[in-house]
């Protein structure tokens, strides 16, 4: 009995044994498994990571790529660089490896680009990135690079500006040189001097973008103060210059591509004294030679021939090597009017004295505007004058010269849209003749929406980050 008893304890005693150990086994088994699926996530988390600085470091290659090979440059050499189909991902996808700090090659980044449409500078950037260890786990990084256009700001000069009391502005102001505003400017106010002379009064020289609105702004070398109340988002000075100068070269490409037909772009010669356009809400616009004008008023006194209709072209440009004087209304499209003699020293005007007006303002209609030498208000102009569009003079000022007599003061003037200028510009003057009220409007669909083949800055900016 008892060596039965005994024999079933040893195999109890087994049995318990062979339990435990396989429980042992089962959990050491999860451990080494779940260990070992530990580490390779944290191998494929280390991976991700790795292939998302490597596809960034290939955004950060294509962003150098550009400043050496398109920044700088004429419009033209730019559009020959994205025509020529050699610039890197363009068409094909662009690869290069990637080396960690030891100049061991870890990875590889692939870029896929999609260069400008016309009449555009966006360039869309598309970098994926992976490492050779883990070459399926990837990370793709979409990017956009555009070139800030001159309708991005309110008003952009060249010349000194001042802003009045009970001014209210919404847009960024840049100016070359200075700046005095005593009203509320609710975007960033710039200059590109230090200090300057205002020659509105006398006195030391002061900040170049300054308040009068008590208490007046301290003198340099004093700390600039800050001015919340007059400048909500603050003031930097100095800043980089805008090369009115440089628009020269715009506008030969402007005429290239009307003389081209790009986008059904119109091109119409200096017969005479220029043309008369008056955009139609049916997408034609109707034009006419012009004979002969008053230089005093400068209204049309005489013209030649009939009127033509041409549908106005979307996305492309209307350029007159003459003068034009410019109205109507657009519906569903965008287009840049230009005035510029380049085959003489006669430079030529935009002149305005009927509305200019949008029929949608959701990016729809855009119209760009652009004078070689002025964009002027002519004398005879509507007492109620609204004007929307980018307003460019490349080498005068946008305004309205010193009418005096009959017909000098106006009511209201608004501008829905943008102003640049090279010299000072104005609606009114000091012994009350012009517009009585001027209301400055930024159109906010210029920033992602700028009239087509705008003259724009030299450096390609970062505007749009997204991961894919």
């Amino acid at each position: 009995m008892n060596r039965i008893r005994r024999k079933t304890l040893r195999g109890s005693i087994l049995a318990y044994g062979l339990v435990i150990m396989s429980m042992i086994a089962i959990i050491m088994t999860s451990i080494i498994s779940f260990v070992a699926s530990q580490t390779k996530y944290s191998l494929q988390v280390h991976a991700r990571e790795q292939a998302f600085q490597i596809a960034e470091s290939g955004i950060q290659f294509y962003r150098w790529y550009l400043a050496h090979q398109a920044e700088g440059r004429t419009a033209q050499q730019i559009a020959d660089f994205w025509a020529t189909g050699g610039a890197y991902g363009v068409g094909t996808p662009y690869e290069a490896e990637y080396k960690d700090p030891n100049g061991d090659a870890i990875g590889k980044y692939r870029l896929e680009v999609t260069p400008p449409a016309d009449g555009s500078t966006v360039v869309i950037v598309r970098a994926t990135g992976w490492t050779y260890r883990y070459p399926d786990v990837t990370r793709v990084i979409e990017v956009r690079f555009r070139k800030p256009a001159w309708s991005e700001y309110i008003v952009l000069a060249n010349d000194n500006l001042r802003f009045g009391s009970g001014t209210e502005v919404f847009g960024k102001i840049h100016s070359n040189q200075g700046i005095r505003f005593d009203g509320v400017a609710h975007n960033i106010v710039t200059s590109a001097i230090s200090d300057y002379n205002d020659p509105d009064h006398t006195g030391g020289n002061e900040f170049a973008v300054h308040t009068h609105v008590s208490p007046t702004d301290p003198l340099p070398p004093s700390a600039v103060p800050d001015r919340p109340s007059v400048f909500e988002s603050g003031r930097q000075f100095p800043v980089a210059s805008t090369d009115f100068t440089g628009i020269l070269g715009d506008l030969s490409y402007i005429k290239s591509q009307a003389l081209a037909g790009t986008n059904g772009s119109l091109y119409f010669d200096n017969t005479n004294q220029g043309r008369h356009i008056i955009l139609n809400a049916d997408d034609t616009f109707s034009i006419r030679t012009v004979r002969s004008f008053v230089s005093s008023t400068n209204e049309i006194n005489n013209y030649q021939g009939v009127w033509s209709t041409y549908p106005i072209p979307n996305d492309g440009v209307i350029f007159v090597e003459n003068n034009i004087w410019l109205e109507g209304t657009v519906s569903g499209k965008r287009v840049t009017i230009v005035a510029a003699n380049l085959i003489s020293d006669s430079k030529k005007s935009v002149y305005i004295g009927k509305d200019i007006r949008y029929t949608n303002y959701d990016c729809t209609d855009v119209v760009g505007i652009i004078g070689q030498n002025d964009v002027e208000v002519y004398k005879g102009s509507e007492t109620d004058l609204r004007i929307d569009g980018a307003l460019i003079a490349q080498s005068g000022r946008v305004g309205r010269a010193h009418y005096l007599g009959s017909g000098a003061t106006k009511s209201i003037l608004t501008i829905y849209g943008a102003i640049a200028t090279n010299q000072r510009y104005g609606f009114a003057w000091t012994d009350g003749t012009g517009y009585q009220t001027r209301n400055l409007y930024y159109d906010n669909n210029l920033l992602y929406c700028p009239p087509p083949f705008f003259p724009t800055g030299t450096q390609y900016e970062m505007d749009l980050w997204e991961e894919h």
